[in-house]
């Protein structure tokens, strides 16, 4: 038996604005709204987000996402209206940068990443 896809779950308080929060820190609409309290985003060819209205969990989500580029994605989400933390350096050429959204979840960009180190 095999995972097919992965879906991240991140619950919030306020589906209208955590709605619009997404739509720019992913870049676009989101791709399903199944129902009223779930939107999901395909952030990857098997991988999607997803936020979730559940307010006595919002705000205890830590999620990361290897981007490409680090510091062009950091000055897109600018131009979205979002600001994202310094870049700092972690380790063997990695580099992060945190965001948190308006419930207090935390996501972590994460340049240089590799899957075996």
């Amino acid at each position: 038996m095999a995972i097919d896809q992965l879906l991240a779950v991140v619950p919030v308080s306020n589906m209208t604005t955590a709605q619009e929060w997404y739509e720019r820190l992913i870049g676009h609409p989101e791709d399903n709204h199944p129902m009223d309290t779930l939107c999901e985003w395909k952030v990857s060819t098997r991988g999607w987000l997803q936020i979730s209205l559940d307010p006595e969990r919002a705000g205890s989500s830590l999620l990361n996402f290897a981007v490409d580029d680090l510091d062009q994605h950091v000055h897109d989400l600018k131009e979205r209206g979002l600001v994202s933390g310094n870049i700092e350096t972690a380790n063997k050429g990695v580099r992060l940068s945190t965001i948190v959204d308006l419930d207090g979840n935390r996501i972590t960009f994460i340049g240089g990443f590799r899957n075996v180190y």
